[in-house]
Parts: structure tokens; C-alpha cells; sequence
């Protein structure tokens, strides 16, 4: 976003110049407006590489993987039941970043950042239901199946539907009001 030079000080790259990947570059632009377009493109990019991350990770997947995914689906049903949007969100993530790394590529596992910003800003800047969904969950748990079953076909189109719920329930979310945010 910045670059330093001496005696030139620090100078605000162009937006192009930006790393749009960086942790902190998504959570910023998620602070500012245009936050539900952000969200939008970053689905859009969750379309391009985790579904094959989930048909990945049911090809090579090991056991301690299948029962992180099983323990974070649990933990989402129980946070979910209680309306523990914060815990809820904690074990989503930890569902997400565990199928990245499960999938066997160091490429695919290095969005996990960038999906954890995602659905931190979703929650963050109340663009989630204040319940979790149902079908969400039901998705995440054929996920969790499919990887530990060795399905990839059922898997990546699990996934795919658990991106397209996410994007539904983010386009017809109504917008908080300006400055609104639990960061």
C-alpha cells in the first residue's frame, strides 16, 4: 500500500500496486466502503480454489485432518445452538483453514488467511445472520464426510455450495449502518 524512500518519505502506492491478498489489506478495505463488495469478490475468488482444496483433501487427507474437520463441525452446531456467533466463528475458521492445509498444497493452504478476514468480516461487520444457518452447517458436515470418506467429487461440490450460501446470505444482507463493526 506504501513505499519509503529516503528523502521522499512514505508515498501511497496506486490501488493496483496493492497485495489484494494481504491480511491486512482486506481487513482495511473491509473497514471501508465498498466492504460488501470486498466480500463479494473474495467469494467470488473462494470459487476458484477451495472446492478443488476440498476434492484435494478427500484424495489426501491424513485421520488427524478428518477429526479436526469433525470436531469443527461439532463445535459449530454447539456455538450455533447457543447463538455464540464469536465462538461460531472461531470454529468455521478453524474448519476452513483445516481443509486447506488437508488438501497437500502449500499454494491452496496459503488462503487461509484470506478466508479467515472473510469470515471475520462477515461477522464482524454483522453481515452474518444472527443465527447461523442450518444448511451451512449441513454443508460443512458433507464436507467433513466426503474428505474422510475419500469422496472428492462430494466434496468440492459441498464445498462449492457452502461458498454459494455464504454469497446469498451476504447479497440479500441488509447493510449496517456506517462504522458499525465489533473490531
Amino acid at each position: 500500500m506504501v513505499t519509503t524512500r529516503r528523502r521522499v518519505g512514505i508515498t501511497v502506492l496506486p490501488r493496483q500496486e496493492w497485495n489484494v491478498f494481504d491480511p491486512l489489506v482486506i481487513r482495511w478495505r473491509l473497514d471501508g466502503e465498498g466492504r460488501r463488495e470486498q466480500l463479494l469478490s473474495l467469494s467470488e475468488l473462494r470459487l476458484g480454489f477451495e472446492p478443488i482444496a476440498a476434492r484435494l483433501a478427500a484424495e489426501r487427507a491424513e485421520p488427524r485432518h478428518h477429526g479436526e474437520l469433525a470436531r469443527s463441525v461439532a463445535d459449530m452446531v454447539v456455538h450455533a445452538a447457543a447463538g455464540d456467533l464469536d465462538a461460531y466463528l472461531e470454529a468455521d475458521t478453524t474448519f476452513h483453514r483445516v481443509l486447506l492445509n488437508a488438501c497437500g498444497n502449500d499454494m491452496l493452504a496459503a488462503f487461509g488467511d484470506l478466508v479467515a478476514e472473510l469470515l471475520a468480516g462477515r461477522t464482524h461487520h454483522h453481515l452474518m445472520p444472527d443465527t447461523p444457518n442450518p444448511t451451512a452447517i449441513e454443508l460443512h458436515e458433507k464436507v467433513a464426510l466426503a474428505v474422510r470418506n475419500g469422496h472428492p467429487a462430494a466434496a468440492e461440490e459441498a464445498m462449492r455450495a457452502i461458498i454459494d450460501e455464504a454469497a446469498e446470505a451476504l447479497a440479500s444482507a441488509d447493510d449496517p449502518p456506517e462504522g458499525d463493526t465489533d473490531w
